[in-house]
């Protein structure tokens, strides 16, 4: 059996991983990194970029399907969807892009690349399947998480999908169902929708996405219902194979019993840290009434051990960017374990590449108290930009502190919330009051004149309501 003894030991090989190695580095301290799966993250193999590029296909279709609203006349016979190219595309695509990061790997050294899964003996010692031992200083675990499916559909788990196998498809589906409205269940059903799928969204609840504000949600939920079925406050009872297609059976909030057959099935019910196995139970570490391992987001550290956990696997906010934090922080931490520090965490930012797109920026809804803050929207009914894009559909709600007029949340619902959104959030981190974001620059006829509108509504409530000085408002002309 092979022993080595190192500073660092790191356990996967994604994002949070190899930023975590970076910091060890640099901090001169000897590292390795313990890898069981095929090297490229989890974003460029199966999550952000193969579906942004499904989306991409999808929306160019929407657009040709629709372009009778312009004026444009297209003859329906003249254009089809090509599957094949389609998913070959994405496939290439993806490919190309979790090449880099494999590139990446491939150039580290090799030797302090260990292959298998890694099991905790200790805080400290670890074991890569029987073949080696490793005794480390201290310890990042960043490996990830894995989509949920829940155990009623174990009995036809061949026949159901979860993300990583739509990009694999070579024909669009004729029927699906979706377990799940989150982010990833409401982007690729739309996506395939738009492809030519008769999609049917399932949800135990009545949320959408990410939004805790009912009524972004419900503007949500009329906007997406024109292009897929909900059914909300469910429970699905039954899944079985039937005559070559999926019979789901479920019961809305009612009791009532419905029946549907569906080529495919979709399950995005969320997903879980990949810490099965690793022997972590058996430690004696902080966890949560639910028996989860609790850490600290500002530095990653589990407890007063030397474990820091970082990325998905945390289940702080799993988000590509998030994770590269965490993975530097991680990093840092463990290189200098015992000392750690408490680092700086970057305003929160969300988006979903719907159509239209969703976001929340700062604080959302169910975070804050409803006394302490005051609410300004703008609806894309009839802003300027959108209308003219015929993406006019939409609700932005801002939040801002009524005790001192700063900006500090906001759920977003809209064309070009990708851009917004950060907009939104660098005004949140810089901690900007209403006003003095209002003194900033609207270029005329963009999208975000929206959210200046929603910012004016703001501006007129805390004059009313806000303990914020009168001379705050004292805005030049055209504010």
């Amino acid at each position: 059996m092979n022993t080595i003894k190192t500073d660092v030991a790191i356990i996967g090989a994604g994002s949070a991983g190899l930023n975590a190695r970076r910091e060890a580095v640099k901090a001169g301290k000897d590292w390795v990194m313990i890898e069981s799966g095929p090297f490229g993250t989890t974003c460029a193999r199966v999550g952000c970029m193969p579906s942004k590029l499904l989306i991409a296909a999808a929306d160019a279709a929407h657009e040709v399907a629709h372009a009778r609203r312009f004026g444009v006349e297209v003859d329906e016979g003249s254009w089809r969807v090509n599957a094949e190219e389609v998913f070959g595309r994405v496939r290439s695509e993806r490919d190309r892009f979790s090449g880099f990061v494999v590139e990446d790997v491939l150039e580290l050294d090799q030797s302090k690349i260990i292959r298998g899964y890694a099991r905790f003996l200790d805080q400290t010692t670890l074991m890569v399947d029987d073949h080696t031992r490793i005794e480390a200083k201290a310890v990042v675990v960043a490996t990830g998480s894995s989509p949920f499916v829940p155990p009623i559909f174990e009995g036809i788990r061949d026949r159901v999908m979860i993300n990583d196998d739509v990009f694999e498809l070579n024909e669009v589906p004729e029927s699906l169902a979706v377990i799940g409205a989150g982010v990833i269940g409401l982007e690729l059903g739309q996506a395939l929708g738009r492809l030519g799928a008769d999609v049917h969204v399932f949800n135990i609840h009545d949320r959408i996405a990410f939004f805790s504000d009912e009524a972004v949600r419900d503007v949500a939920l009329e906007a997406f219902s024109k292009e897929m079925e909900f059914s909300l406050n469910i429970r699905v009872t039954s899944a079985t194979e039937r005559d070559g297609k999926i019979a789901l059976v479920w019961q809305d909030a009612e009791g009532n019993a419905h029946e549907k057959l569906f080529s495919h099935v979709l399950v995005a019910a969320g997903r879980r840290p990949n810490v099965t196995g690793m022997g972590l139970e058996d430690l004696e570490l902080p966890r949560n009434a639910q028996g989860v391992i609790t850490t600290s987001p500002c530095s990653t550290q589990v407890g007063d051990s030397p474990i820091f956990f970082a990325g998905d696997v945390s289940n702080h906010r799993p988000l590509l960017h998030e994770a590269a934090d965490e993975g530097r922080i991680a990093g840092y931490n463990a290189a200098r374990f015992p000392e750690v520090m408490v680092a700086f965490r970057r305003s929160k930012i969300g988006v979903a590449f719907t159509s239209p797109q969703m976001g929340f920026v700062g604080a959302r809804w169910e975070e804050l108290n409803p006394e302490d803050v005051v609410v300004g929207e703008v609806s894309y009914k009839n802003q300027g930009r959108a209308r003219v894009m015929l993406q006019n559909e939409g609700l932005v709600r801002l939040y801002a502190d009524r005790r001192n007029c700063r900006l500090i949340g906001g759920e977003l619902l809209g064309p070009r919330v990708e851009h917004t959104a950060h907009l939104l959030t660098w005004a949140i981190q810089q901690e900007m009051r209403v006003p003095d974001i209002l003194r900033m620059p609207f270029y005329h006829p963009v999208v975000e004149e929206g959210i200046r509108t929603a910012l004016r509504d703001l501006a007129r409530k805390l004059r009313v309501t806000s303990h914020c000085a009168p001379e705050d408002f004292a805005l030049s002309p055209g504010v």
